[in-house]
Parts: C-alpha cells; sequence; structure tokens
C-alpha cells in the first residue's frame, strides 16, 4: 500500500507530489494522457508561487528558463499607442513548470505513470482503493484528485461543482511561430469593434501563445482554431502584413468558467488545483492558485501519516483551502470585468487584470 496516490500530473498533482516525497512519504502519481505535454497553457508564476517551488528545490530551474519582465507593447486599430513593464512574478510555460517539478520528483525517487487515469475509486476505513485505466488496481492510505476541471476523481465522489459557465465561446488560443515578430514585447492589439490578437513570446522556445476572439461564420458562430483562422484574425487586428503566423502546436478554445466544488474532502478522498475550483484566467492565478492548495494539502497529510489524525485535523486542508478558492473566484472574476472595460480604451492591455 502506498501512502498517498495523486490523479493528474500537472502542476498540482506534481507539486503536491514533490513536497510529500521530499518528507519521506510514499507516493504515485498516476496520469491519464499517454505523455507529457508541451503546451504553454498557464504561463505566469507569481512571487508566492516561487517560494513554494524554491522550497521544494525546483525553482532555480524554472527561474533559468523563464522570463522576470515582460514588456506589453498595446495597439489600437493597429497603431502602436503605449508600452508597459512587468516584472511582478516568472513568465514561464506550463508544461516547463511541469517538466522542472518532474526532474525534482525523480530526483526524490518517484516517476510519473502514464496511460493510467483514474476509472473507479472505494474507501474504507483504512484507505482507497483506486482502479485505473490500465486495468491496474492501486491501495492507498489516501488519495488526491489533482486531474483538472473534468475531474474523474470530483465525479466519482459525487461532488457538485457549483457556479457558472458561460455560453458564449470568448477566446481561442494557441502556441504558434510568427517569425519577423518582436520577441522583446507581449503584443496585444485591441480594436475599436471590440475584439483582439494577443501574442505572447514564450521563454526558452521560439513560439508565442495567441489568445484572441473567436473568428465567426457566416452565421455568427465561432469557427474552431486553426492556423488559417490565427491568420486571419490577426491580419485583421494586427494589421502587420509581413507576418505569416506557422506550427500551430496547441489549439483549445476557452468561455468564462467560474466553479467550486462544494467541498474539497472525502473521507480519505481530497480535491486540488482545477478540480475543485476554475476561473477567469485574468491575472493569471490558476497555476499559482493549485499550487497553493498542493502545499496546504501535503502540510495536512504528512502529519496524519506519522501518527493517528482526527477528522478535525483532515479537514483543516478544506477549513483553510474553500474559502481561498472562494476569494480567488471572486477576485478574478472582478478582474476579468475590469481588462473586458479597459481594453476598449486606447492603450490600455491586460494590465487592467493585475492588482
Amino acid at each position: 500500500m502506498t501512502d498517498v496516490l495523486i490523479a493528474g500530473s500537472g502542476p498540482t498533482g506534481l507539486t503536491l507530489a514533490c513536497d510529500l516525497a521530499r518528507r519521506g512519504v510514499g507516493v504515485r502519481v498516476v496520469e491519464e494522457r499517454p505523455a507529457p505535454h508541451r503546451e504553454s497553457r498557464g504561463k505566469g508564476l507569481t512571487p508566492h508561487s516561487l517560494e513554494v517551488f524554491g522550497a521544494l528545490g525546483a525553482a532555480e530551474r524554472m527561474t533559468a528558463v523563464g522570463r522576470r519582465e515582460i514588456v506589453l507593447r498595446k495597439y489600437f486599430d493597429g497603431a502602436h499607442i503605449s508600452d508597459t513593464a512587468m516584472a511582478d512574478g516568472l513568465l514561464i510555460g506550463q508544461w516547463q513548470v511541469e517538466e522542472a517539478l518532474r526532474e525534482r520528483l525523480a530526483e526524490l525517487g518517484v516517476r510519473v505513470e502514464y496511460g493510467a487515469g483514474l476509472k473507479a475509486l472505494a474507501q474504507d476505513g483504512g484507505g482507497v482503493g483506486a482502479e485505473l485505466s490500465d486495468g491496474s488496481v492501486i491501495r492507498a492510505r489516501y488519495l488526491a484528485g489533482c486531474d483538472g476541471g473534468r475531474s474523474t476523481t470530483r465525479r466519482l465522489l459525487g461532488i457538485p461543482f457549483e457556479g457558472y459557465t458561460e455560453p458564449e465561446q470568448s477566446m481561442v488560443l494557441g502556441d504558434v511561430r510568427a517569425p519577423g515578430l518582436s520577441r522583446d514585447f507581449w503584443h496585444q492589439w485591441f480594436t475599436s469593434d471590440g475584439g483582439g490578437i494577443l501574442l505572447c513570446p514564450m521563454p526558452g522556445t521560439d513560439a508565442f501563445q495567441l489568445q484572441a476572439s473567436p473568428e465567426p461564420d457566416g452565421r455568427g458562430q465561432p469557427l474552431p482554431p486553426s492556423v488559417e483562422s490565427f491568420q486571419r484574425l490577426f491580419d485583421r487586428h494586427a494589421r502587420m502584413p509581413g507576418i505569416r503566423l506557422a506550427d500551430a502546436g496547441w489549439l483549445s478554445v476557452w468561455r468564462v468558467n467560474v466553479r467550486m466544488a462544494d467541498r474539497m474532502r472525502e473521507g480519505r478522498v481530497f480535491l486540488a488545483g482545477d478540480a475543485a475550483h476554475v476561473h477567469p484566467i485574468a491575472g493569471g492565478l490558476g497555476m499559482n492558485t493549485g499550487a497553493e492548495d498542493a502545499a496546504a494539502l501535503a502540510r495536512t497529510l504528512a502529519p496524519a501519516l506519522d501518527g493517528p489524525a482526527g477528522d478535525e485535523a483532515l479537514d483543516g486542508y478544506e477549513a483553510e483551502r474553500l474559502p481561498a478558492a472562494a476569494a480567488v473566484l471572486a477576485d478574478t472574476a472582478q478582474r476579468h470585468e475590469r481588462v473586458m472595460a479597459a481594453v476598449r480604451t486606447p492603450g490600455r492591455g491586460t494590465e487592467a487584470g493585475r492588482r
């Protein structure tokens, strides 16, 4: 029997695994994906998250790859209006954060088990039995569901995910190359019709993360993301005919999603990160909130594994992190509204979502 089984190998699951493993806790990490991804996704770490990763011995790997300062170059209707320097964290792709954490976890003697997503679970007074998609069964004293917004763990527990999802698609995203476009700036083009496109240079790569208003089809419905659609959006908003986008390595869509689990613990099973809460991307707090969840859960589980811990002690995790999640949901919803209002003014950009 392992001490803690972690479902999901994103930043939350890997942070929890590193924190527990360095304390001498037996950990296994299972992941539904067949292999690691290389997608930028969440792209910013706060100073507090860097402190968390520093305690784990992983921060130096991240700062060696990431970028401390980025200049937001704002355009309006194709014209350059203003620049704003931002230096309140670390710009880094999510895949690079995960890579650094996997390397640290391997040094601690643990490797992610891929192609093994959680399929079923059953718990009793002595532990949790987890059936995996590869047909294996793992017995653990505790299980942590760090398996994202569509969490299988949360679904198997029957925990409600309360809140709302806006029906309209808000954004298309992707990782693209843009030869000829300066990598010294996070380019943010907005137009008087309310649309826009952003290209952020991802450190350690030759790619930009693209964020844009969806392109409508003839019926006004959003077209799926593609490099061809990205190019049309770029031509419309950026108005730089010499730039041709290429090599879309990641394509995704995003809509406003504000939801929170009504509890983060069910017996010997815990939820953390996006499995427990999802919120608007303004401020870039998603990956960071997950890291804070993981650190708090490790502080809760480690003493319980060393000796008898009553429900009151185990409930300490939920007592700390559930109010924190509620505060982040409210905060990011307000930040999102500020950004959407601000970008209609020439010279304003995503910095409006910062505190």
